[in-house]
């Protein structure tokens, strides 16, 4: 039975999201939302405190990638929202699950100079969201929540805002209404599968292109690659989809130039669950001049320039294991692709991205061998993040998240911070650049407070390396990509985290293998200096 016990609305909320299997909010109270804190306890949920509502947005994006569950955010009104708006874009652009809960002003329109005051704060927050919608009544906020949950669920995962007014946080409700039967996305059709299919027995020289939202059907995935004989892509967020150890498996390389004239030589492409998007290939067309087969769950993303010839809204996992079943009793068959072509695209790309990025591939092959296979990795906007994106092959997909799209500086502690949180006792790593760890590096308190034991990789190249990079190919004289950096040890230190400056890439594997095993966060000092 429901509960029907009367409390304040802020309370209320926290129960109904605890009911929905809400175990952990991230946020900052304020005089404006406090009473969406007299119920957190009560519920039994754990509260994470952060320090900057950016690091409670990006807590929860972690939290979320990591658990696959929503991640939930208190705010304040005005510049709590306008600060989570920041992990708000970034969740929107990577399709991660984030409700943003804020309180709101009562009246803005005949009223000047209150505290918090936006001019539109639901309208802001809508910019970088699903939906932002503001409740006027008790119904409407419970119906707002569940219909955040449901869409999680049913269809693309994206973050959505829901702001209450003080008043009706602080008034007596009712307790929410039962929670609603799991909502699910539309299953894959017969029609779906014999488009594909169709395509693909006419196929010699298929090519699969996994993203990120195909991560759930691996298995399938590398299954139906083995019996097509089907070479493959990985983009960045799709790593681990296939193995590293599959023959005809081409990488992550997909933004190499190099990648479109393979793709040239394909006679069928299908592309599952990515956007194929800027961030994805670094150019405006695939390469392909053979049919392309789209699946996603997002119409936006079938109808874009790619224009393919089959396209497909469903889940990803379930498409690629309808497909192996489409195939089953076929045989195998002899594949136009071979292990040479694959090995000598690869080589060179690797040597590419090397000669991109000098000394980065030798530690991150060594930051690779020294992490077990379960580890699971946050990395922020930097040059190492760059390269090692390219080289590391993962072995399992959804163990590998960056701020793709968005790009955002200052995702990787926090996000971590929530990753760890959600996967307690299990690896947790954090890759950052020095100027990045500059935008969140409060957010380390959080991890000590708590006493995570994520090891922080921090990159200091002493400037915005990218930045420099771009502006000397673009004929530009390099200017404000210096900033002075603080010692980052003695920073770490303060804050009470271990830290240390490994000399050899030896022993920066010894220091993050103690790191995953201590009572708290270490921070590894590396400079470009380690890879010589």
């Amino acid at each position: 039975m429901p509960d029907t016990t009367t409390r304040p609305l802020g309370a209320q909320i926290s129960h109904m999201l605890k009911a929905r299997g809400v175990e952990v909010i991230f946020g900052i109270p304020g005089v404006h939302n406090q009473e969406m804190y007299r119920g957190i306890e009560e519920a039994g949920i754990t509260h994470v405190l952060a320090r900057h509502e950016q690091g409670a947005g990006f807590m929860a994006d972690g939290y979320a990638r990591a658990t696959g569950n929503p991640g939930v955010a208190y705010v304040i009104t005005g510049p709590g929202v306008c600060n989570i708006m920041t992990p708000m874009g970034q969740a929107y652009s990577d399709s991660v699950p984030m409700l943003v809960i804020s309180s709101c002003l009562d009246e803005t329109s005949a009223r000047r100079g209150q505290l918090h005051q936006m001019k539109d704060q639901r309208a802001a927050a809508e910019t970088v969201c699903d939906w932002s919608e503001e409740a006027r009544s008790a119904e409407a906020a419970y119906a707002l929540v569940d219909r955040a949950l449901a869409e999680f669920t049913a269809q693309r995962p994206r973050p959505k805002h829901l702001q209450v007014p003080i008043a009706l946080l602080e008034a007596e409700a009712d307790a929410a209404p039962a929670k609603m039967s799991h909502t699910r996305q539309a299953g894959v059709t017969s029609t779906d599968l014999t488009d594909a299919v169709q395509v693909l027995e006419k196929a010699r020289r298929p090519l699969f292109i996994f993203g990120g939202g195909a991560r759930n059907g691996s298995d399938s995935a590398r299954k139906l690659v083995e019996k097509l004989g089907a070479a493959s892509f990985c983009t960045y967020a799709g790593r681990g989809i296939i193995g590293a150890g599959d023959p005809l498996y081409f990488g992550s390389y997909l933004a190499k130039p190099g990648s479109a004239d393979v793709i040239a030589r394909a006679d069928a492409v299908i592309a599952v669950g990515t956007e194929l998007a800027e961030v994805d290939m670094w150019r405006a067309h695939l390469g392909h001049d053979c049919p392309m087969v789209r699946v996603d769950l997002d119409p936006e993303v079938l109808a874009d320039p790619a224009r393919a010839e089959v396209h497909v809204q469903a889940d990803a996992a379930e498409f690629l294991a309808g497909l192996l079943e489409a195939f089953e009793r076929d045989a195998g068959r002899k594949t136009g692709w071979t292990a040479k072509e694959v090995t000598t695209a690869r080589a060179k790309w690797r040597s590419e991205v090397d000669a991109e990025y000098p000394g980065v591939v030798r530690v991150a092959d060594a930051l690779r061998d020294c992490l077990p296979g379960d580890a699971m990795i946050y990395s922020d906007m930097t040059q190492f993040a760059y390269a090692a994106k390219e080289v590391w092959d993962m072995p399992q997909p959804g163990h590998w998240h960056h701020p793709y799209g968005f790009g955002t500086l200052g995702y990787a502690l926090p996000a971590a911070i929530g990753g760890a949180i959600g996967r307690k006792g299990k690896p947790t790593v954090s890759i950052m650049g020095d100027y990045g760890f500059h935008y969140t590096m409060q957010e380390l308190g959080v991890a000590v407070e708590l006493g995570l034991p994520i090891p922080i990789i921090l990159w200091d190249n002493g400037k915005l390396g990218a930045i420099e990079a771009s502006m000397v190919s673009a004929q530009i004289a390099p200017n404000a990509v210096v900033a002075r950096n603080p010692d980052f040890v003695k920073l770490a230190e303060a804050f009470g985290a271990a830290a240390v400056a490994p000399k050899s890439l030896a022993e920066m594997q010894k220091a993050v293998q103690a790191a995953l095993s201590a009572s708290g966060p270490t921070l590894i000092y590396v400079t470009p200096a380690i890879a010589d």
